[in-house]
């Protein structure tokens, strides 16, 4: 069972602001069966007390500890927005939005996987660009390692 699917992937979004982009990224999540709705406001209420802006043009917006009883499976969203969004008060744009649903510690590994994939620039480049979902499967969709 793979942490990413198409399913979960919107390419050449349009996002009004950070909020809608990070809602965008949650309802992905809704409607592939990884978490409940109200998920979605948590990533929202964990956005407002902490930003989740990686840099690097990457965001990865998450829920609250209050919401773990809301992710019925482990899964991400890629939310792919080229034209980026404005995410913090310095209006640094995000071009990746990638949506965190995870039950347990499982989050490490996704994140830990993550992190690799977007240091490499060239990557990065190419998963802001792309026009193939199946390249983001590729980078995105690793098995966390245990």
């Amino acid at each position: 069972m793979s942490i990413l699917s198409v399913e979960r992937i919107q390419l050449n979004a349009v996002a009004a602001d950070r909020t809608d982009a990070i809602r965008k990224a949650g309802d992905l999540l809704v409607k592939s069966g990884c978490v409940l709705p109200d998920y979605v406001g948590g990533m929202l209420k964990r956005e407002e007390s902490m930003s989740t802006y990686l840099g690097s043009g990457v965001a990865i917006p998450h829920g609250i500890y209050e919401n773990k009883d809301h992710v019925l499976k482990t899964g991400i969203s890629v939310l792919q927005i080229p034209q980026g969004v404005a995410w913090d008060e310095d209006g640094e744009p995000v071009f990746l939005v990638i949506g965190i649903a995870a039950s347990g510690d499982e989050h490490v590994g996704v994140l830990a996987s993550l992190a690799e994939a977007v240091e490499d620039e060239s990557v990065l480049n190419e998963l802001i660009h792309t026009a193939d979902p199946e390249v983001i499967l590729k980078h995105l969709g690793k098995e966390p390692e245990a």
